[in-house]
């Protein structure tokens, strides 16, 4: 009997059958524990890759529009770059530099779509305009808006400035032709000026003083000789108002310069002239240009 049932032991562990169906079972074991958890694992991989980059692109934007609100935060109290201190300067010209070296379309000529529209100037370095400006110091004068409006079709630009007073409001222009020297200069040409007709307000308005000089003038006395034009400033206003601007032409050698646009998207746009000044400007309609 011990015999016998060595031999069966034997046979039972020993047998070539026995000893191929440990193997085979073994492998199958080892097999199913080491593919199940890479199926899992995979995915999470590839998911995590995913969020990285979805991060990484409006970490770019966030940046950009935070640079933007700083650059036009800056403008507060400079009158369109007229009463900026050197401090401010410096500190806008620096932020100008970030968003420059941060420019969303690199070939701005090529993305004509993005330069057409209105633009309204918000800062500018160039002391030529200055004097313009300063026109907003003179009482009862305001400089309401000072403008730039491109036709990305004809390839026509119109710069335009608007004033207004207690008596009426105008404004002066001029237009241009352009072309499309380099990937970010466009060479301008003007062509005529255009002294708007005054558009004359029906009744007449005037703040209780205006500062000159440094001085507060009281103009409460005044508003009682106004009262006796109002109704002749009504009944001419219609006359004046219905006759056409008066053009002018500007075909000569100095009317002609060059743009330099080093960043542009859809609301903001820094160019750069031939004099080395800086234009700052907003598209029309865009958040930026509310207080």
């Amino acid at each position: 009997m011990k015999q016998t049932q060595n031999s069966i032991r034997k046979s039972h562990f020993l047998t070539p059958e026995s000893i191929q169906a440990r193997p085979v079972f073994l492998i199958h074991a080892v097999d199913d524990d080491e593919w199940a958890p890479e199926k899992e694992e995979e995915p999470v991989t590839e998911s995590a890759g995913v969020e990285v980059a979805k991060e990484e692109k409006p970490k770019e934007v966030v940046e950009i529009e935070s640079l933007k609100k700083a650059l036009v935060d800056s403008f507060y109290g400079t009158d369109r770059g007229l009463k900026a201190t050197s401090e401010t300067r410096a500190e806008i010209v620096e932020l100008i530099t970030q968003l420059e070296a941060k420019n969303p379309t690199p070939a701005p000529t090529e993305a004509l779509p993005l330069l057409n529209g209105k633009w309204i100037l918000a800062y500018t370095s160039f002391q030529g305009l200055f004097p313009l400006l300063s026109r907003g110091q003179l009482p009862l004068v305001k400089v309401e808006e000072i403008s730039q409006t491109i036709d990305a079709e004809s390839f026509t630009v119109q710069n335009s400035v608007q004033f207004s007073g207690p008596l009426a409001s105008s404004s002066i222009s001029t237009n241009a032709k352009f072309e499309v020297r380099s990937p970010k200069r466009v060479q301008i040409k003007f062509q005529e000026g255009i002294i708007g007709t005054p558009q004359l307000t029906d009744s007449i308005v005037l703040p209780e003083n205006v500062e000159f000089l440094g001085q507060k003038i009281d103009l409460t006395p005044i508003k009682g000789l106004l009262t006796s034009v109002q109704d002749t400033a009504s009944s001419v206003a219609k006359t004046i108002s219905s006759r056409p601007p008066l053009k002018f032409s500007l075909l000569n050698r100095n009317a002609e310069s060059w743009l330099l646009t080093t960043y542009l998207d859809e609301d903001l746009r820094i160019s750069r002239g031939d004099a080395g000044s800086v234009f700052v400007l907003i598209k029309e309609g865009s958040t930026l240009l509310k207080p």
